[in-house]
């Protein structure tokens, strides 16, 4: 089954007038995903780069993610809860919530990420010494993506 070019433009705007974010259509041959949802950059695929491509995604999640045991500094990663845009500071002209070398506490806020035009908190899950921020304001995220870096306390 595959669609024709005017047919897959009649589902992008059947799309856009109607309130759903996502479609996905699939056969043996074919995929299509619209989605009306922001992306950091598009993936497109053949069915012969399928597999490949899958497993560069997978590889590059594991490093932009990280794991929560980082090794011999036993540092921890404070992780992104939604996918979204993250802010790092409450006000745009306001000082960010947490720096590098500030201490948190559980619980305490660090972040903020929007996703449709929803803001949530991002919270402490230890308490420790801030050592590394790995985004920059309005990056955006992934769940699970990692957003800093927290040597806890001893």
């Amino acid at each position: 089954m595959g669609l024709q070019l005017d047919e897959i433009r009649t589902l992008m705007q059947d799309l856009e007038k109607s309130s759903l974010r996502e479609f996905s259509l699939q056969s043996e041959d074919f995929s299509l995903h619209l989605s009306k949802n922001e992306m950091t950059q598009p993936v497109v695929t053949t069915p012969a780069q399928s597999e490949t491509v899958t497993q560069t995604v997978a590889s590059d999640k594991k490093t932009a993610e990280g794991t929560a045991d980082l090794g011999a500094d036993n540092s921890v990663l404070v992780e992104a809860p939604l996918v979204g845009t993250v802010y790092l500071k409450p006000k745009p002209d306001a000082a960010p919530f947490k720096e590098v070398g500030d201490h948190v506490q559980v619980g305490e806020q660090v972040a903020i990420i929007e996703a449709m035009k929803l803001m949530t908190p991002v919270k402490s899950e230890v308490t420790g010494v801030i050592k590394e921020i790995l985004v920059e304001e309005e990056d955006v995220v992934d769940y699970g993506h990692a957003l800093f870096r927290v040597q806890p306390d001893a």
